[in-house]
C-alpha cells in the first residue's frame, strides 16, 4: 500500500502527534515495506498559506519546513500532472470545496494511493468508496 499524506496529516505527524494506531502501522509497514510514501505539492501552497494567514506558527520559512520535513521523512513529492489538475474537478459525488482536498483526492485516485488524512470530508469520500483513507 502506498501512502499519500495530506496537508493537515503532515502538521500533525510532525508536531509529535503519533496519530491512530492503523496510521503509525501503516506507516510503519510502508517504510519496512520499503514502500515510498508520498505528499502532494499543493501541501507546500498550503502550508505557506496557514502561516500566511497566522493559522500555523513555524520556527523557521514554510519553504524550508516543508524541505526539511521532506527529507527527514524521506518523503517524495507525488506528480501534479495535468490530469490530476482535470480530474480533481470531475470528482465523482464529490462534497470537497476546497480545491487542495480536490487534487489531494484526484491524486490518490489517480496513482491508487492510500490517503492519510484526518481531514472528515476526505474520510467521509473515502467511507463512500471514491478512495483510500487511514484517518490518523
Amino acid at each position: 500500500m502506498t501512502l499519500l499524506v495530506d496537508t493537515c496529516a503532515l502538521v500533525f505527524l510532525t508536531a509529535g502527534d503519533g496519530g491512530s494506531q492503523a496510521a503509525t502501522a501503516a506507516i510503519q509497514n510502508a517504510y519496512q515495506g520499503g514502500e515510498a510514501l508520498y505528499v502532494s505539492p499543493i501541501s507546500a501552497w498550503e502550508i505557506g498559506l496557514l502561516v500566511s494567514k497566522g493559522r500555523l506558527r513555524l520556527s523557521q520559512s514554510p519553504h524550508r519546513w516543508f524541505e526539511l520535513v521532506m527529507q527527514r521523512a524521506s518523503l517524495l513529492l507525488a506528480d501534479m500532472t495535468a490530469d490530476v489538475l482535470v480530474a480533481s474537478s470531475f470528482l465523482p459525488d464529490s462534497p470537497l470545496r476546497d480545491p487542495a482536498d480536490k487534487i489531494i483526492a484526484a491524486t490518490a485516485r489517480e496513482y491508487d494511493y492510500t490517503l492519510l488524512t484526518r481531514d472528515r470530508l476526505l474520510l467521509s469520500y473515502a467511507e463512500k468508496g471514491y478512495l483510500r483513507a487511514i484517518s490518523c
